[in-house]
């Protein structure tokens, strides 16, 4: 049984962004249903549909609660600015809402020997920040990081 990404970010009150970003994060991707034009009611727009499991499987995700808080952060950061005060602004800042995602890497990979399965993708990831411009969306410090990681790595392979 399939259902449409309208439903499903209804049904997990996310924004769209949030839920592509949660289904990237988990590992749950659109599929194509059989009886397509049946499930979008007779009509021929792209749709992209989910399996309700999965739906269902994120429903119960720790993050959900996590990008909520998000958003009432930048809520009441808004209204702060917007009223002029700097001081409540400062301390919500320092109040943000931080998530890890540390129990979905246990959660993908629960032996060591899974995770070297996969360590071609988290090197593909660490050479390419490695190579991005300072400026721009991402953080000099993780581009920092991945300098490191991959000069790191590359010691690791000359010696072995």
């Amino acid at each position: 049984v399939s259902t449409q990404s309208t439903g499903a970010v209804k049904k997990l009150q996310l924004t769209l962004p949030d839920f592509r970003k949660i289904c990237i994060i988990k590992g749950i991707y659109p599929h194509e249903p059989k009886k397509k034009r049946k499930l979008a009611k007779g009509s021929s727009a792209p749709k992209t549909f989910y399996y309700v499991k999965d739906i269902q499987y994120l429903a119960h995700e720790p993050l959900l609660e996590k990008f909520s808080e998000t958003k009432i952060f930048v809520k009441k950061v808004k209204k702060a600015l917007g009223r002029g005060e700097l001081d409540a602004v400062q301390r919500a800042r320092d109040q943000k809402p931080q998530y890890t995602l540390d129990h979905i890497v246990k959660e993908r990979y629960p032996s060591f020997a899974d995770a070297l399965k996969d360590l071609d993708d988290a090197l593909c990831l660490v050479f390419l920040f490695s190579t991005m411009p300072r400026q721009g969306r991402v953080q000099p410090g993780i581009i920092n990081k991945c300098r490191i990681l991959a000069v790191e790595f590359m010691h690791y392979v000359i010696a072995a």
